[in-house]
């Protein structure tokens, strides 16, 4: 057996993208979570996933959602999101937040964004996986430094000296 000790220093090895996930609960209201999971799936169609803990705080709202979107923060959004990562229900007060596809809420300080109706969701063990088909985009025109999480901290990328934490 893998010891899960060592299996998460392990994935640690591996340097991720830092996300938002937004979308709307049964009754209407925004919720929002820090996620590292994210990733590309296809073209054509235009498909991304990323994955929440069964035991997540906001997970009834993502695993019955039509719609969600992901919002990839850049370097100097490291405060955005440590609020998001926080088990509350209170993560959007004071924010500028927008209505895409479905009513999902979309945070005005964020540049890149994907704006995703539900295609697919896989059980994933302890999370589940949501597979979401890209409706709509939102890209900067120039290109930012991205927010990384790597070793179980946050990280940037350094034109120079490559990833530091």
């Amino acid at each position: 057996m893998i010891d899960p000790v060592h299996l998460r220093r392990a994935f640690g090895q591996f340097a991720t993208g830092v996300t938002i996930v937004t979308t709307l609960d049964a009754e209407g209201k925004p919720v929002g979570v820090t996620a590292s999971s994210f990733n590309t799936v296809s073209l054509q169609p235009p498909l991304v996933l990323w994955s929440i803990a069964r035991s997540a705080y906001s997970f009834a709202a993502f695993a019955e959602a039509g719609h969600f979107a992901v919002h990839v923060l850049d370097a100097d959004q490291r405060g955005l999101s440590d609020r998001f990562a926080r088990a509350s229900s209170d993560k959007f007060a004071d924010l500028r937040v927008g209505e895409g596809v479905g009513g999902v809420p979309l945070l005005d300080a964020v540049s890149t964004v994907f704006e995703c109706e539900t295609a697919h969701r896989y059980d994933g063990g302890d999370h589940l996986i949501l597979v979401g088909r890209v409706v709509r985009l939102q890209l900067p025109e120039d290109a930012l430094a991205p927010l990384l999480f790597h070793r179980g901290r946050y990280a940037v990328v350094d034109a120079v000296e490559g990833v530091v934490s």
